[in-house]
């Protein structure tokens, strides 16, 4: 009998413990799913932007392209063959230029040029007078064996220069120079010293991407040689012409325009990387004290709340700042409030910028109510053991 009652009074004392007013209640406060860090892109080197691949809200991998940088293209000006490349990818021109001449070296169709004078031209004002384009006829000043063509690329006083387009000639050679097709003395312009022509220095500026050509190539005028862009890549690291993302995850903020020009190290986009997922809250400052670091919370999510679907999560951390905002309802006091962040494991639904609801977990009520419930027990036995006696 004693037995019995023992046990009655001690349920009783167990549902009036559990009634909800036994219970300390549970914070609830609203916030939204948000980044708890980003990720950077910046531009390796500088150039004008040619395209844009990336839009706000795309999930990216670390090999996405972003953007493309339009590289400065450099063509051959003449038909020839290269000698010499000097450059590779990643160095910078100006410095191989300084060193080498040129980053490519193209030896032209004619290797030979003229330096002439009008002093020995036929004695007529129209024999003393040259014109730069002008074609002309060559032939060697000793014995005529050596005949060829040229065009006059240069005047200066009575000196010129003609570039030899064609024949055989020895260097060092004397060669009358005539105007028209044929060795006719009364169209002798002037006499020159035949010499070798230099080859063409190729040079650029800013940092080789890529080399189209290599020596012993034939080229014609319009072929491309060599790309740049503007600066230096690190370490002379040739990292291209495309940004990537860096990091998988999702675009948040595009920065470069297709057309515009960016330096290097400019912001060209900013990233969420994957799993970086938190969510933030505003707590008023009468709550705060409910709450502290590492109390387990339940997070839901507006968006599909009727399916009762719940996360478990933790506060990582409470701002040290209030943020004042304007209190709603048209009233004139400020409503204190402070950022709560909250870690939580989300799901493949989970979007950015996505409301939530977090509520507490009431670990200091059970506590209490374990602690009071041990308490009354005692009390109930101390109570029926005396009615028994």
């Amino acid at each position: 009998m004693k037995s019995t009652r023992k046990s009655i009074a001690m349920l009783a004392a167990l549902a009036l413990l559990l009634s909800p007013a036994a219970l300390a209640d549970s914070i609830t406060f609203t916030g939204t799913v948000a980044a708890s860090e980003t990720y950077e892109v910046y531009a390796p080197i500088g150039g004008r932007v040619q395209s844009v691949a990336g839009d706000v809200g795309d999930r990216v991998s670390a090999d996405t392209v972003l953007a493309t940088l339009s590289t400065t293209k450099v063509y051959a000006e003449e038909d020839g063959t290269v000698t010499g490349v000097f450059g590779q990818p990643g160095d910078s021109a100006e410095t191989v230029s300084s060193l080498y001449g040129s980053v490519i070296s193209i030896e032209g169709g004619s290797v030979y040029s003229i330096a002439a004078s009008t002093d020995n031209a036929y004695n007529t004002t129209a024999t003393k007078f040259v014109h730069v384009g002008e074609s002309v006829y060559l032939s060697c000043y000793s014995d005529g064996s050596h005949t060829g063509a040229g065009v006059i690329t240069a005047i200066e006083g009575t000196s010129y220069t003609v570039r030899v387009t064609s024949g055989e000639f020895l260097v060092g050679e004397t060669v009358n120079v005539y105007r028209g097709n044929a060795a006719v003395s009364t169209q002798r312009i002037g006499r020159g010293t035949l010499s070798r022509t230099s080859p063409t220095a190729v040079t650029g500026s800013g940092s080789i991407v890529s080399i189209a050509v290599a020596a012993g190539d034939t080229v014609q005028r319009g072929d491309l040689l060599f790309e740049t862009l503007d600066g230096a890549f690190d370490g002379l690291y040739m990292s291209g012409s495309d940004i990537t993302a860096g990091v998988e995850g999702i675009i948040s903020q595009v920065n470069a325009q297709q057309g515009s020009t960016v330096q290097k190290d400019d912001v060209v986009a900013v990233l969420y990387p994957e799993g970086a997922m938190r969510i933030e809250a505003s707590v008023e400052e009468a709550n705060l004290s409910s709450i502290h670091v590492g109390d387990p919370v339940s997070v839901e999510l507006i968006w599909n709340q009727d399916e009762e679907v719940t996360y478990p999560g933790t506060i990582s951390g409470i701002s040290a700042i209030a943020d004042t905002s304007e209190a709603q309802g048209g009233e004139t006091e400020s409503a204190v409030t402070y950022t709560v962040f909250v870690d939580f494991t989300p799901d493949a639904n989970t979007r950015y910028g996505m409301s939530a609801v977090v509520t507490t977990q009431d670990i200091a009520g059970s506590a209490e109510l374990s602690e009071e419930l041990t308490g009354d027990t005692e009390v109930a036995e101390e109570v029926i053991g005396h009615d028994g006696d």
